[in-house]
């Protein structure tokens, strides 16, 4: 079946799509895997997929958009599948690659290009699960991957994942994971000043994690903070307010404590913030 998109209608999509940073294209299975990296495979067996988190392919991603609209037109095998679908014909499960919580097709794209074009909400699907070291969504761009992949390799470094398993520190701009190891080197240096001692690696990580990084977060969730800048992230906002704090101490004294400073940013540079307390500064 031809994209029945006028070409009118393909552009705004397009630009539509840019605007929420949607992507238009099917993800490659193996661009994914290892870029962020997995750690365990399983075979989960048959099951029903939701259609809508099949958003990737091992083999034909320049073949489907993100819709599964056919890139190059339409073929008799896709209409011979649609005809099937359409006529309540029981058509064999699709094969799928699992990561997180997205999905790529194996084997079967004409099937879940039937479906997605009929409505359908969910898919038959023999599934095989590839576990990965950061979480993966359905909704992840391109360029969301890249910086999932910036966390695994600072997960590898810092084992943080292993030492804190319910952390989960996610940005929303690449090349941020580098800050936070100079914020876990130059705590540690302090840690074994404070301690006259040599301070291990992952003591100081674990250290960063449960005195610095974790009591501003709790700031931030504390004051609701986060709901001032949509589309960021309680890591973004830690490196924001972290600076901003050291900037409050040095203009008025040591004694600026974290709520303060979060107030402050807020009211500063969030959207609809709201005045900080007479008290604050």
């Amino acid at each position: 079946m031809p994209d029945p998109r006028t070409p009118w209608q393909r552009l705004l999509d397009g630009i539509f799509n840019h605007v929420r940073r949607e992507p238009t294209l099917l993800l490659p299975f193996d661009w994914v895997r290892k870029n962020v990296g997995t750690k365990a495979w399983r075979y989960k067996g048959l099951q029903e997929v939701e259609v809508e988190k099949i958003v990737g392919s091992v083999n034909r991603y320049q073949d489907f958009d993100r819709a599964f609209f056919p890139i190059h037109g339409a073929s008799p095998r896709l209409r011979q599948i649609e005809d099937a679908w359409r006529s309540g014909e029981i058509l064999p499960p699709v094969k799928l690659y699992q990561i997180g919580d997205a999905y790529f097709v194996e084997d079967g794209h004409h099937r879940v290009a039937a479906a997605r074009r009929a409505g359908a909400r969910s898919i038959d699907a023999e599934v095989v699960e590839f576990v990965p070291l950061v979480p993966i969504s359905a909704t992840d761009t391109p360029r969301d991957i890249l910086v999932k992949a910036e966390y695994a390799a600072f997960l590898a470094q810092t084992h943080l994942d292993r030492l804190r398993p319910d952390q989960e520190i996610l940005f929303s701009e690449l090349g941020k994971y580098k800050i936070l190891l100079e914020h876990i080197a130059v705590h540690r240096y302090f840690l074994g000043i404070e301690q006259q001692r040599e301070v291990p690696y992952e003591e100081a990580v674990a250290s960063w994690y449960d005195r610095v990084y974790r009591p501003l977060v709790d700031t931030f969730r504390r004051t609701g903070a986060l709901a001032h800048f949509p589309g960021r992230t309680e890591a973004d906002l830690y490196v924001w307010v972290s600076e901003h704090l050291h900037y409050l101490r040095e203009m008025y004294g040591p004694d600026v404590d974290l709520e303060q400073a979060v107030r402050d940013y807020t009211h500063r540079f969030g959207i609809l913030g709201d005045p900080p307390p007479s008290s604050t500064l």
